[in-house]
């Protein structure tokens, strides 16, 4: 094959979205409330399709099981792992919690959620829910049932080009003017503990929470963790490793200019964040604008980029391999 898996991203209306993803990233959006774009997904809930070459029209999912050696996947009763999206906040997120492989497993049938953002943009004064003051899972359990929100939450600021990563037991969620690139396990299990009372326009209810599973999966005291951040080059290539971790592996590219790179893993996703690119795979050259999304696959060894742009790529790390 040698070519890259150019992907056409799956739109989802989300209660809390707005149109950033369409004014930034010129996505055909569904509605004035679209909050997600599933850029690289394998999930049933957003699957997402090739555009070009021999596989044009497959999702990835059918790709993962049916051509495994292109991920060098040996196991193709698993999904594939990872997901990566980009995020528009237009109002705050629900503050939620994801569980971990056991608890998704034996609660949902699903992969758990360990997650990270990579924040694109911010208005003024933007901030994240970003875990909680809890010192105890009886402080933790009482505050949540007196609903005492501005005791037990805290609060970050955020600008653009912040990083923070996420894992499951986490209490989080993005606040209202955040843009976000989010890269996690493949995962679409969320468990609801405060949503600001709102009611869905669609359904005139309030969202349903699940504090019992909150309660059971979040982790007590929270203990954020940073990634140490490594900078290295690559001719005209800036390569800002975010985090390695167990399930994945995010690095930041910044290009100025033209740089030939090698592989170091069995497959690469990268989204363009910013700018436009050339990327050139086997003497064939790829012309890609801000927003797009792809996969270098396993018998792609090289490639070459040339221009000015951001990219947010990812790799799997051990658990997801």
């Amino acid at each position: 094959m040698t070519e890259p898996l150019i992907l056409k991203p799956a739109l989802h209306e989300k209660i809390w979205g707005g149109t950033a993803l369409r004014d930034v990233y010129d996505f055909d959006i569904p509605s004035e409330n679209t909050g997600e774009a599933w850029v690289i997904s394998g999930h049933p809930n957003g699957p997402v399709t090739v555009t070009n070459g021999k596989y044009a029209g497959k999702t990835v999912a059918e790709l993962w099981h049916d051509e495994p050696t292109l991920f060098a996947n040996k196991d193709v009763d698993r999904p594939f792992p990872l997901l990566v999206k980009i995020l528009d906040a237009h109002r705050d997120l629900s503050v939620q919690v994801h569980p971990d492989d056991k608890y998704a497993g034996e609660h949902a049938g699903e992969l758990g959620k360990t997650e990270s953002w990579y924040i694109l943009s911010a208005e003024p004064g933007a901030t994240i829910y970003y875990g909680h003051t809890a010192k105890d899972k009886q402080t933790f359990d009482q505050e949540v049932d007196n609903a005492d929100w501005d005791k037990l939450l805290q609060k970050v600021p955020v600008k653009a080009g912040d990083f923070f990563y996420v894992p499951s037991g986490t209490l989080h969620a993005l606040g209202e003017g955040v843009l976000t690139l989010e890269t996690q396990q493949s995962s679409d299990v969320t468990y609801r503990v405060y949503d600001f009372d709102r009611v869905d326009a669609k359904t005139g209810e309030k969202r349903d929470l699940h504090l019992a599973d909150a309660k059971n999966v979040t982790t007590v005291p929270f203990v954020p963790t940073k990634p140490e951040q490594k900078v290295s080059h690559i001719e005209d290539l800036t390569l800002t490793e975010l985090v390695t971790a167990p399930y994945f592996n995010v690095v930041k590219w910044d290009i100025a200019g033209r740089a030939t790179v090698d592989a170091t893993a069995p497959y690469t996703l990268a989204t363009v964040v910013d700018g436009d690119i050339e990327l050139t795979v086997f003497g064939v050259t790829y012309t890609l604008a801000k927003g797009a999304s792809f996969i270098l696959p396993n018998d792609v060894e090289s490639w070459t980029i040339n221009g000015h742009a951001t990219l947010i790529t990812s790799t799997p790390g051990p658990k997801s391999l």
